[in-house]
């Protein structure tokens, strides 16, 4: 059996309206002001010529992959915002059963997003980096890799610091 310790700084989210609104662990925003800034940065030169619909789709397969409830929620709002359908974005746990939904383009960038999130489950393979290659041109593929790694950051800050789903402060 396992014991799970409780830890001042962690939260208890019980459901229901009564439930205690948990707060985050750390601001890191306000505690390391330049590496926030520094990840802004990268993360808006990752975006710089894709199409904003992939950047949400990879975002939200990453996040999925992640856990990572605060990213997850504020990606797929910023695809409904951007227009995407409810269907893809109910397809996107689910995209290789479904890659109907999906051009090729998003299907090779969703399975590289894959392979980077998970890398410790045995790299990233050859055929999934070649199918990638030969749908994006060099700068493109670079600006995808860019991307699942600034997502895959951004989603380790949220998941370490106890960013609470909901609480997107970009719209404050």
């Amino acid at each position: 059996m396992t014991t799970h310790a409780t830890h001042p700084a962690s939260t208890t989210v019980s459901a229901g309206p009564a439930a205690a609104s948990p707060r985050p662990r750390l601001d890191f925003a306000q505690s390391a002001p330049k590496v926030f800034r520094a990840l802004v940065g990268f993360d808006a030169a990752a975006r710089e010529g894709l199409d904003p619909a992939l950047v949400e789709l990879v975002q939200i397969r990453s996040s999925l992959l992640n856990h990572c409830a605060y990213c997850l929620h504020m990606h797929t709002n910023d695809a409904r915002r951007a227009g995407e359908s409810e269907d893809r974005l109910h397809m996107v746990a689910v995209w290789r059963e479904a890659r109907h939904f999906f051009t090729e383009k998003e299907q090779a960038a969703l399975a590289l997003t894959e392979a980077v999130t998970l890398v410790s489950d045995g790299g990233v393979p050859d055929d999934v980096y070649a199918e990638a290659a030969a749908r994006f041109d060099e700068e493109e593929l670079a600006h995808v890799l860019a991307l699942i790694l600034a997502i895959n950051t951004w989603n380790r800050v949220a998941l370490s610091t106890g960013k609470v789903a909901g609480t997107d402060e970009r719209r404050r």
